[in-house]
């Protein structure tokens, strides 16, 4: 009777034949193909050493033998000295000299040392008649390059480094000459900022900030649902108006209308008469907690995004429905921001990508997915037809309408919660560990690090930086912070170039798209 076994068992008998048959074979070479190996070497020698190969060929037995050694195997044609004299040892790469066409060594350069001058120039460089026209651009390298180059073997140059063969006058020698690598231009000097004041009040994180117009006060959302109105010369708080129930997550004050507009967690957007401090609208259609609000420069249009995966267009005056709802995005949206030109919207989300908006068609006119975790800052520079997208990764440049790529600006390593610029191009990036940095818009260079301490009472855990906004005199920068504060900085006006100086090296640029 046949004994049955299970298939694993038959399996790893199956195995185990094979690996039985097979294991006499186990790591034996290949036999080499003749055919095929010349074949490889003489392709090898066309790409690698095709603009050397009308040189001598160094043999080292030639005068042991009485005349040269036999002919090339793979069929490249040698070139011998004057055909009726007897061959001369001639200079390769592997000798002291850089190697040239026809030159000889005497008893005295066998010995490989460096070259005097007068040694040097006594080498007399002898083609053959035939070949002299051939090879009047091919002669051998000058005596500046003999000491620069003695010694250093051949296509040993650092890699980046392109080569370019460059023609001399006078006597046509071919230098190489080396083509420098692109390096960043030098940042221009940025102030350094230091913190002056820290405004308490709130009774949670304060997750959004933003300064009113005429800059004489700005406008806090916290996580205690409530939001407050400050004097910003003083610091005092002017009011607090009442009404969500449950964290404010985005705030911004009109410019076009005595309006504030305010979005948070309780899917709600209200709009407050600043007269009357009374809610006058609310914006209804998100079906999640709204994160981010912004309102168009130019025409009385808000749009918000929301958890919900999408950003909704509302005319802030007329209704109280949405006009559009931008869908596309796969996961929350995080940030949105308008501008005047095309593209007029502009959203980050948690599903890694930046979407650029048709307005008027309230569709998708470019996805951006270089980035590889999620997107929660977005800011646009006030003079550059650019913006700048803000992530765990790094933090990203790009170029309008098309959104094309310029650079990446690394180094913040942790989560990336809000962005701010202002026209001296100073960007400003906080994160969720409490760290801020400061950057040179145009090169990217990092010229402050900044980890303010907690307030009194707080935990080292509770620092973070959720929104950060410059006032419109861009003289001071306000940071909404998990301490529960609001903390303002101000550049330091002592500082000068000489004493806080650019710690800055012209670094070859290492552009990566992703």
């Amino acid at each position: 009777e046949v004994q049955k076994h299970s298939v694993h068992t038959l399996v790893f008998r199956s195995l185990k034949r094979t690996h039985d048959m097979f294991v006499a074979d186990n790591a034996k070479p290949i036999p080499l193909d003749d055919e095929s190996h010349k074949v490889k070497m003489a392709v090898k020698l066309r790409t690698e050493y095709g603009s050397v190969l009308h040189m001598p060929t160094l043999k080292e037995n030639m005068r042991e033998k009485g005349g040269p050694a036999t002919g090339d195997p793979y069929g490249h044609k040698q070139y011998s000295g004057d055909q009726g004299q007897e061959l001369e040892y001639v200079i390769t790469g592997t000798h002291p000299y850089p190697p040239g066409p026809g030159v000889a060594l005497t008893a005295d350069t066998k010995i490989q040392r460096m070259p005097s001058e007068s040694a040097a120039q006594s080498l007399a460089v002898a083609l053959p008649a035939s070949q002299s026209r051939l090879d009047a651009n091919r002669t051998a390298a000058g005596v500046g390059e003999i000491y620069r180059h003695a010694g250093i073997p051949e296509r040993s140059q650092p890699p980046g480094m392109s080569m370019a063969l460059m023609e001399a006058g006078g006597n046509k020698n071919s230098a190489l000459a080396a083509k420098k690598a692109p390096t960043m231009p030098k940042p221009q000097w940025h102030p350094p900022w230091k913190l002056y004041r820290v405004i308490s009040g709130h009774l949670g994180w304060v997750r959004c900030i933003a300064v009113e117009p005429g800059n004489q006060w700005f406008v806090t959302g916290s996580a205690d649902r409530t939001i407050k109105i400050w004097d910003l010369a003083s610091g005092k708080l002017k009011l607090s108006l009442t009404g969500h129930i449950s964290t404010v997550r985005g705030v911004i004050v009109s410019a076009r209308s005595p309006y504030l507009f305010s979005c948070g967690e309780d899917k709600q957007v209200k709009c407050w008469d600043l007269e009357y401090n009374k809610v006058i609208r609310h914006y209804h259609g998100h079906l999640s907690a709204v994160y981010g609000l912004d309102l168009h420069p130019t025409i009385d249009v808000l749009v918000t995004c929301s958890r919900d995966s999408t950003a909704r267009v509302s005319i802030t005056l007329m209704t109280k429905a949405s006009v559009h709802t931008l869908s596309g995005h796969t996961n929350a949206v995080a940030t949105v921001k308008c501008q005047a030109a095309e593209p007029q919207v502009i959203t980050g989300s948690h599903d890694t990508t930046i979407r650029l908006w048709d307005l008027v068609a309230g569709k998708t006119r470019v996805t951006l997915t270089n980035h590889k975790k999620s997107v929660r800052a977005v800011i646009l520079h006030p003079r550059h037809y650019t913006f700048a997208s803000g992530s765990p990764d790094n933090i990203k440049q790009w170029k309008f309408p098309d959104g094309n790529f310029i650079q990446n600006l690394s180094g913040h390593n942790a989560i990336i919660n809000t962005l701010t610029v202002n026209s001296d191009g100073v960007l400003v990036s906080g994160a969720d560990n409490g760290t801020m940095h400061l950057w040179d818009w145009r090169t990217g260079y990092n010229f402050q690090r900044v980890h303010a301490a907690v307030q009194p009472g707080s935990l080292d855990s509770e620092s973070g930086i959720f929104a950060c906004v410059f006032d419109q005199s861009e003289s001071r920068l306000l940071t909404a912070e998990a301490d529960k504060t609001i903390k303002v900085y101000k550049e330091d006006d002592t500082a000068t170039e000489e004493t806080h100086p650019i710690s800055w090296k012209p670094e070859i640029i290492k552009r990566k798209r992703f």
